[in-house]
């Protein structure tokens, strides 16, 4: 087995019909699904990703798929094809917004299937206490976890930017007990947490990664795309990249960049000095 360089970490939030921000269609899903296997790469677990920072090796054409939030259209469109495919993903829920009540129904079980709407319709209804209509229930994460390609970790309790609010100088104890929120709410529905952190909105500073780790998180997972998850990269800073509503070649494209021993650190450092001169302008 030839070892991984780096392992691309694939950042999602919706798979939908429903068009909007950050969202793939199913059919441009599918067909990502589909470049991946045509190409012979497998998705990695989050145990096998942990062992690849840590220097074991893992294959060669290896990423890690993963979904941030936890939104409804994940069961119903998204899972359907991971199990076509026998692709493993991770989502990171937001716990405060899971539901309880029956699993809803799924492609391939037959009409009519719940609506998944847009993002921006997702963040209308819950910000109006309607979060059962537009994310998962227990009871479907129960389901992809007994299936054996879906993990499910930390992504706080109520995704809230504390460093932006009214109570911004109590952030860093608002953030520890967000964390011992999500932490209960996956032990009581789960029977166990993990390691794996993803942070709110993409935003951490170093008071953050102290509270994380002392709360037992380790992998800590954030949205800079610009960087490579190497053999003996820090676990506290753990690089993924937005996929895009786009055809399975292009999504390659992307991958087979970041994952390249040559071309990834040079196509890194161009992005980083482009968008610090925007930032100058």
């Amino acid at each position: 087995m030839k070892k991984a360089h780096s392992v691309p970490v694939l950042m999602y939030h919706h798979v939908s019909p429903s068009e909007g921000a950050i969202t793939a269609s199913p059919k441009n899903f599918e067909d990502q699904l589909a470049w991946l296997s045509s190409h012979g790469y497998g998705s990695l677990t989050t145990d096998e990703f942990a062992a690849h920072l840590a220097g074991e090796p893992v294959p060669d054409k290896s990423v890690l798929i993963t979904f941030d939030d936890g939104y409804l259209d994940n069961w119903v469109h998204a899972f359907p094809l991971l199990k076509k495919y026998g692709y493993k993903a991770v989502i990171f829920l937001v716990t405060d917004w899971v539901g309880q009540g029956p699993a809803r129904p799924i492609v391939g079980q037959g009409p009519p299937l719940p609506d998944t709407p847009s993002h921006d319709e997702c963040e209308r209804r819950i910000a109006q206490g309607d979060s059962d209509s537009v994310m998962l229930r227990w009871s479907e994460i129960q389901a992809m976890q007994e299936s054996g390609l879906v993990e499910f970790h930390s992504h706080t309790h109520t995704h809230t930017r504390w460093d932006k609010s009214e109570r911004a100088h109590e952030k860093n104890a608002l953030m520890a007990q967000e964390l011992q929120q999500s932490r209960q709410a996956l032990l009581e529905n789960l029977g166990s947490v993990s390691e794996h952190f993803c942070w709110p909105q993409g935003y951490f500073d170093a008071d953050y990664v102290r509270v994380a780790q002392q709360a037992g998180f380790k992998y800590l997972y954030t949205t800079h795309a610009f960087g490579q998850n190497l053999a003996g990269t820090n676990p506290a800073h753990i690089h993924r990249f937005a996929v895009r509503n786009t055809t399975g070649d292009s999504v390659g494209r992307r991958i087979q960049v970041a994952a390249h021993p040559v071309i990834a650190p040079v196509f890194n450092r161009f992005k980083l000095w482009k968008r610090a001169r925007r930032q100058r302008a």
